[in-house]
């Protein structure tokens, strides 16, 4: 993993004390908008994916905020990221073994399907919003990596690991929580490869 990372603004951060200090600054501004936004409990979906990051031995928490995070650049305004940094979670569906696929990619990447459908042996497409509930247990746009209604087999951006910090949908579009590029593939089981 490249040890930098880029500053909300963009900004190129080389420096492993000033990279800990902006995301530590990041962190604790979401953690006090937390606290403001969240008095009580997570919303059920939200619980869910909480539950299932405590289950898998996971210590991250889901946090709600009050603005969507449905897409990849509202989750990077709200937390103030880049959109690179967001794991945006793509359902697709194959074409004749009909099995869901779940690619979680950097929100800034748009998935080559024709590669990813040569990668895998089988035409995709993209699925409705039913097929998506029904294997994840979540509406689209709030689809995470983990707690999902039945396993998924899973691929991971390449483009992720560049990051030392990232953020997924949590259950809901105003559900978000912060991990690692390597507790992705940790809890996923999810195979990295090139998306574009």
């Amino acid at each position: 993993m490249i040890d930098y990372g880029l500053t909300h603004d963009g900004r190129l951060i080389h420096d492993q004390v000033e990279v800990r200090q902006t995301y530590g600054m990041h962190l604790n501004h979401l953690e006090s908008r937390r606290k403001e936004c969240m008095e009580g409990n997570l919303s059920p979906s939200a619980q869910r994916v909480q539950d299932a990051l405590k289950s898998a031995g996971f210590e991250n928490k889901v946090i709600e905020l009050p603005q969507t995070t449905r897409s990849a650049a509202e989750a990077a305004q709200a937390i103030s990221c880049t959109v690179a940094q967001i794991a945006k979670s793509l359902v697709f569906r194959t074409g004749t073994s009909r099995r869901a696929l779940l690619v979680i990619a950097s929100g800034a990447n748009r998935v080559n399907e024709k590669r990813f459908a040569a990668l895998i042996g089988e035409a995709i497409e993209r699925p409705d919003a039913d097929f998506v509930r029904q294997q994840t247990g979540f509406a689209i746009g709030g689809v995470p990596p983990i707690g999902h209604a039945v396993p998924l087999e899973t691929y991971i951006d390449e483009d992720l690991q560049q990051y030392m910090d990232i953020w997924a949908a949590a259950g809901t579009p105003v559900a978000i929580f912060h991990l690692t590029p390597d507790q992705l593939i940790s809890m996923t089981g999810g195979r990295v490869i090139n998306v574009k």
